[in-house]
């Protein structure tokens, strides 16, 4: 069961929105971070907002997003996906970098994609977008939860 994040999730779980997002943040991303898939681009907004905003060392922020991509299964901007995104940017009328990673989280065919920036429930290509910090939790979100709380460690 593929899920993929979106940077703010990320963001959030280093605690740079305040206590309570980067509480349900770390909940989160300890509950998916094995089935979790990282797009290219979210990675490098991530670098971009430690080292920019969060005043992190570069070397640190290396290691940090590093040690992310190998928790996770890092997904490919392809051409085709490019193209996709362009699509997607124009018809839904997307932000191009949104369109990108959820054309990419589609193309690697994950359900899920944990975003605060797109719109909870929209789905492309059999992936739905889950605001995981909205009051109510996605029906899907809270489905895969469930399904992951119960597995063995």
């Amino acid at each position: 069961m593929k899920v993929a994040l979106d940077t703010n999730v990320l963001v959030y779980a280093e605690g740079l929105n305040g206590p309570a997002k980067a509480a349900v943040a770390r909940r989160l991303l300890g509950q998916v971070l094995a089935d979790a898939c990282l797009p290219v681009q979210v990675a490098a907004e991530f670098y971009n907002v430690l080292t920019l905003k969060a005043g992190v060392a570069r070397t640190e922020a290396v290691g940090i997003v590093s040690s992310l991509t190998e928790m996770t299964t890092p997904l490919a901007t392809t051409p085709a996906v490019l193209a996709e995104a362009l699509e997607l940017a124009a018809s839904a009328r997307f932000r191009i970098f949104d369109a990108l990673i959820l054309a990419t989280a589609a193309s690697a065919g994950c359900i899920l994609l944990l975003s605060e920036d797109l719109q909870d429930g929209f789905v492309y290509r059999g992936t739905t977008v889950a605001n995981p910090f909205a009051e109510t939790p996605h029906p899907l979100l809270a489905s895969v939860l469930e399904t992951l709380s119960g597995r063995p460690e």
